[in-house]
């Protein structure tokens, strides 16, 4: 009798995780979906484009990328724009999150050169959502730099933060009047770790506990003074706000032990605060710079690896943003180890404990995303308790599954994490406004090529007209767009 007690318990503490919460979102808070310019536009080198660094890793390591898999055409939006627009029109969203292709601006990466046709392809394309009431959500760096600043050192040489400045003024310029919403960088931790630590992504630089901070060092800077500019000489005009979005899993710790509680913050603030903490709070997390500048030592360098930043420099960066952007897809759980030994520098032995996700977790077509709604309502609330309560952005969420077009787990997934952040906003006082599913559409997925399937429609590769087709998912998140609830009549 006792056993059949502990498993109804669980049994509903299990069901309690997935209640759904059927309170409307309010009026003001809005839905829109998400793509990026080399994951859809194609083109490659039309028009006066230049080469950015994912066309160079896709095409002189073809076999870093699944299927020998690339960009050059994708889902072929830069001929297609107009039938991207719409599909946003069927879902009824209220804004789309697209990023401009700094490559496609400046061909050769700086002033010199100004392309009218970059230009005039991005001023079609906001200009027809607006016209369709559509808020552009414009990204200026998603992972796409060009290949003649990388050639430089990229965003290890800090020449790139006045290059990087002089884009965004561009962009202001050309495109500020009809854009409310812009994002400096789109998750620095994936821009930093795999592409200057393990070379996994593009540029693909292997320099473990060293180039990925020189890199973040620089692209917080950017951040910066992009966001100064704006503040100082396109605000008053423009009436536009301006942030970083970033990956925040939620970290968990594997038991209550002050270990692995520890063990858990330390990993959010190595993932998290080492580029939100400078923004928001000033300088680097204590965990972080301690922890590096110990290993340093121990490891024989005359001082940290992580680069340091003067007090001016912690003035001018904090306080440079006007919300939380976040992208989250999936929890992971944290333990406490033993400290990892003094060798070859890296990430994780500064980081020094174990992450992973247990196999009894959902999975996804990508083995390092679990299907973790519960997460969700954690990650926003820690969040709120660190950064001072932020109005709060949700810049990218949704899950890989192939499905074909009854995607029913894909639509499970978009009502139980939109239900955990309902939970957050009426629970725990989360300030919660936006919502952005990923994606609009199955895309270029980096390193997992087009296998990956994240889009509520179909992209058929297959097809020379790329043809575009609404999943189940699209009918769902149209009735979320549009009613503002979560449960579905037609889900079952």
């Amino acid at each position: 009798m006792q056993f059949l007690l502990i498993c109804l318990l669980f049994s509903k503490s299990l069901a309690d995780q997935y209640n759904i919460n059927k309170t409307p979102f309010p009026d003001y808070f809005k839905f829109g979906a998400a793509t990026a310019a080399y994951q859809i536009e194609g083109a490659w080198n039309e028009d006066g484009k230049g080469e950015n660094i994912w066309d160079h890793f896709c095409h002189t390591r073809p076999k870093a990328v699944l299927n020998e898999d690339n960009g050059d055409i994708a889902c072929d939006s830069y001929h297609l724009w107009e039938r991207d627009i719409e599909m946003l029109k069927e879902l009824g969203v209220n804004h789309y999150r697209f990023s401009i292709s700094w490559a496609r601006i400046l061909p050769t990466g700086y002033t010199n050169v100004v392309s009218k046709e970059g230009i005039n392809y991005y001023t079609k394309l906001i200009k027809e959502l607006k016209r369709n009431n559509i808020e552009p959500m414009v990204t200026l760096y998603h992972w796409d730099l060009p290949q003649t600043l990388q050639d430089l050192g990229g965003w290890t040489n800090d020449i790139v933060v006045d290059a990087f400045v002089n884009f965004a003024r561009i962009c202001f310029e050309s495109f500020g009047k009809y854009v409310r919403y812009w994002i400096t960088v789109n998750e620095p931790f994936q821009v930093c770790h795999p592409g200057y630590g393990d070379g996994s992504l593009a540029p693909g630089l292997y320099s473990p506990g060293i180039g990925e901070y020189l890199c973040a060092h620089n692209l917080i800077k950017g951040h910066a003074r992009v966001w100064r500019v704006y503040d100082d000489q396109f605000r008053d005009a423009q009436k536009g706000v301006i942030s970083m979005a970033v990956h925040c899993g939620w970290y968990q710790a594997e038991s209550n032990t002050t270990e692995d509680l520890e063990a858990a913050e330390t990993k959010s603030q190595f993932v998290i605060g080492l580029y939100m903490h400078p923004i928001y709070l000033g300088d680097y997390p204590k965990v972080v710079k301690d922890r590096i500048a110990m290993r340093s030592e121990k490891e024989g360098f005359s001082k940290s690896r992580l680069p340091e930043f003067s007090e001016e420099e912690i003035e001018y960066i904090k306080d440079t943003h006007d919300f939380f952007g976040i992208n989250y897809y999936s929890t992971y759980n944290v333990k406490a180890i033993a400290e990892p030994p003094i060798g070859e520098p890296s990430f994780e032995k500064d980081c020094g404990v174990f992450t992973y996700s247990p196999p009894e977790w959902e999975s996804t077509q990508l083995s390092v995303m679990k299907n973790t709604p519960w997460g969700f309502r954690k990650m926003l609330k820690w969040i709120k308790d660190e950064y001072n309560s932020p109005e709060i952005l949700v810049t990218e969420n949704g899950i890989a599954i192939d499905e074909q077009y009854n995607d029913v787990t894909r639509i499970r997934y978009l009502k139980e994490h939109l239900s955990s952040v309902r939970d957050a906003m009426m629970f725990d006082d989360v300030n919660v406004t936006l919502y952005t599913v990923w994606s609009l559409l199955d895309n270029f997925e980096w390193s997992n090529g087009y296998t990956p399937k994240f889009g509520v429609y179909e992209t058929n590769f297959s097809s020379p007209e790329r043809t575009r087709t609404p999943r189940r998912s699209a009918k769902y998140y149209k009735h979320v767009a549009t009613t503002h609830g979560i449960v579905w009549s037609q889900e079952n």
